[in-house]
């Protein structure tokens, strides 16, 4: 199922931390049974790990940027 929305278009960051809080909030608060529970947990770790992966590409964009010998900062394209 992830691998499809992936495929498909790929949520925001902000989009993945809000079903991660909606998930907690429903383990945390409701009664759900055992199999529900397991089908949460597994989605909270696939949506965990596309908000992982954004944050890991926005740190190397962050760390592309370099000084230039005017002192401006500019943005090096990643070689990706």
């Amino acid at each position: 199922m992830a691998e499809t929305r992936k495929k498909a278009t790929a949520p925001s960051f902000e989009a993945n931390l809000k079903r991660l809080e909606e998930i907690v909030e429903r383990l945390d608060v409701e009664s759900v049974d055992l199999d529900e529970s397991l089908r949460l947990f597994e989605e909270g770790i696939a949506v965990l790990r596309e908000a992982s992966t954004a944050l890991t590409v926005a740190e190397t964009r962050v760390r592309q940027l370099v000084e230039a010998a005017d002192g401006t900062l500019e943005l090096r394209e990643l070689d990706v």
